[in-house]
């Protein structure tokens, strides 16, 4: 593995940086100064459709994507180091440039796994930015670390397929531009092999029986910025049998192979998030005196950011390494990588940005700073895509394998 970033990541780097200097970092209080007069909270504040047009004119756009087809054509190592950088400012910058997820995994998924009539229809506009989308797993009655658990049901009628069964925190659909779920649910609930009952089909918002009931909070706050997080029922709600992705009885190989990019994503972006708290804590230390010194001269502060600095350095060559072993040997090839930083990284992070919280006081938890969001965001990483004690139990079993 080369250590160095090659010519075109470090082209897209500096490019990317300038623009979250004179672009993104100015927007983040005008999107809640704006956000606050809208008619609606889940409504796009005007200054982020400014972004996204920037982002486009300057040709940061859909960077996630490997396929050249459908995006910038990085690979999983080219694209961490610009992942990282949008994590510096995560409610913002990821959808500036048409990298945040859902969407991003929802792509993927179409991109990989949908046929032509449904790339057409759903790919293309989120390919464009002009439609948001969900990706409806989670649901509130069965533990869903447990994919196999799920309950919701698709059932065959005719020509179409009919879809039972109550989801929540389903990000992405408060927002009023989101108009396509990608349901999870169970089309053979009986059969043997209990990780072929499950498939995955096409449901637009707008279909009779979608009811989107409420939005889910995360330790207090809604999540305008990406669209929220909502408990959804589907009662009885019909669609054409042609919006089936795939086969029946491949949802579950689809959510694995979804959830893989997905969770190196979010790591990478964990990485800025754990910078940018960083950064806030050494002004912060620089700039405050108690008892009779700087904070910058406390031994304890000190530990703080030397043991910061020390975790985001390993974690960064840890994630590399993962995105390196997708590229060259596949997912399925770095699986226990993969693991890996999901365990790591959230749980690292979120350590990191609570120090950065003790520091600022009383600031550190109010809404002056964005440290408490960034600390919510980073929390909920350690359940999202599989909570750390599912990818524990699994990376264990495969280390033990080889002694048993």
């Amino acid at each position: 593995m080369d250590f160095a970033y090659d010519a075109r990541t470090e082209e897209l780097r500096t490019r990317l940086l300038t623009f979250m200097d004179e672009h993104v970092y100015p927007a983040e209080a005008v999107a809640e100064e704006q956000r606050a007069r809208l008619a609606s909270p889940w409504d796009t504040p005007q200054v982020v459709e400014e972004l996204k047009a920037e982002a486009r004119r300057q040709g940061l756009w859909n960077l996630f994507l490997p396929d050249a087809r459908y995006g910038a054509g990085l690979t999983n190592l080219q694209y961490a180091p610009l992942a990282e950088i949008t994590g510096r400012s995560p409610h913002l910058a990821p959808t500036a440039l048409n990298c945040a997820a859902p969407d991003t995994g929802n792509m993927e998924l179409l991109a990989q796994f949908g046929d032509e009539a449904q790339q057409k229809q759903w790919l293309e506009p989120l390919l464009a930015g002009e439609i948001r989308s969900a990706f409806a797993m989670t649901e509130p009655e069965v533990a869903s670390s447990d994919a196999t658990n799920i309950e919701t049901r698709i059932r065959r009628d005719g020509d179409e397929y009919v879809v039972d069964g109550r989801k929540w925190y389903i990000s992405g659909a408060m927002n009023p531009d989101c108009r396509i779920f990608i349901v999870m649910g169970k089309t053979d609930p009986d059969g043997a092999d209990p990780r072929r009952q499950q498939s995955m089909i096409l449901v637009p918002r707008d279909t009779p029986g979608v009811e989107v009931r409420r939005a889910m909070q995360v330790y207090g706050y809604e999540d305008h910025s990406h669209g929220g997080h909502a408990e959804v029922l589907f009662d009885g709600v019909r669609v054409p049998a042609s919006h089936l992705i795939g086969e029946e009885g491949s949802g579950f190989a689809i959510a694995q192979a979804r959830l893989g990019p997905g969770r190196i994503h979010h790591c990478m972006r964990l990485i800025g998030m754990a910078e940018r708290a960083v950064e806030l804590m050494c002004r912060r230390a620089v700039s405050r005196t108690a008892f009779g010194k700087p904070l910058a001269a406390q031994g304890v502060v000190q530990n703080w950011i030397a043991d910061a600095r020390v975790t985001i350095e390993q974690l960064r060559l840890l994630v590399l390494k993962t995105a390196w072993l997708m590229d060259t040997v596949g997912n399925r090839g770095a699986h226990t990588e993969i693991q890996a930083i999901k365990i790591a990284t959230p749980r690292a992070v979120v350590d990191i940005i609570d120090k950065a919280v003790q520091a600022h006081g009383a600031g550190g938890v109010s809404q002056d700073f964005p440290l408490a969001e960034l600390w919510a965001a980073a929390r909920t990483l350690k359940l999202a895509d599989g909570p750390d004690e599912v990818h524990q139990r699994s990376l264990a079993r495969r280390e033990l394998k080889q002694y048993l």
